[in-house]
């Protein structure tokens, strides 16, 4: 759903406000876009990396002796990913996240996982507030996620209000190619035939 939320803001076209019938060009094209926001399988390799890391660094040892650091979710979003999500917004582009919520290695609860744009952000000392739209949410502008910026290492779960019935464990930015959306005639004809006539 984010992909085609944002093909139409490259697009400068606002997004039809009617749910499409199946099988109409509107349809069509959210579908294909939500499958190409998964990236398989580079895409669901990531989520799926990701729920198996722990929220926390945890250290590595050999021979009784620490030999290096095990990066957990909140050190790989807050050090690492974060700065590519600011720059993205910065440059006056919304970034598209994938947010990873649940743990384990089982590959069955990847569906429970999600997706958000990121459109702004705010800071208050070392405390970030992403401002996002959340598909689950429609339009909401006061849905955010918040972290801290110091406590990366040892933070557990970000704070937010994301429409899932899961905490988010961490977040990282996905690939992203905008498409054209369908024509605003397709649109109109996908809506007149979801409202009747």
């Amino acid at each position: 759903m984010i992909f085609a939320a944002l093909d139409y803001w490259h697009a400068g076209i606002k997004p039809p406000a009617d749910r499409p019938l199946p099988g109409t060009p509107l349809y069509r094209f959210i579908v294909r876009r939500l499958i190409q926001s998964w990236r398989i399988p580079a895409g669901v390799a990531t989520y799926y990396q990701w729920m198996t890391l722990p929220d926390r660094d945890t250290p590595v040892r050999w021979r009784g002796y620490l030999a290096a650091t095990r990066h957990g979710l909140a050190q790989r979003t807050v050090a690492r990913q974060w700065p590519l999500v600011r720059a993205r917004i910065d440059a006056g582009q919304p970034a598209t996240l994938g947010l990873v919520t649940v743990a384990g290695p089982n590959p069955l609860r990847l569906g429970h996982n999600h997706q958000v744009l990121a459109c702004g952000y705010r800071t208050d000392g070392a405390t970030v507030t992403i401002q996002v739209y959340d598909p689950n949410s429609g339009q909401d502008d006061g849905v955010f996620i918040r972290f801290d910026l110091f406590g990366p290492a040892t933070a557990g779960r970000f704070a937010h209000n994301v429409n899932i019935g899961w905490p988010v464990r961490g977040f990282f930015l996905t690939a992203y190619k905008p498409a054209l959306p369908p024509s605003g005639a397709d649109a109109a004809s996908a809506a007149r035939a979801a409202n009747g006539p």
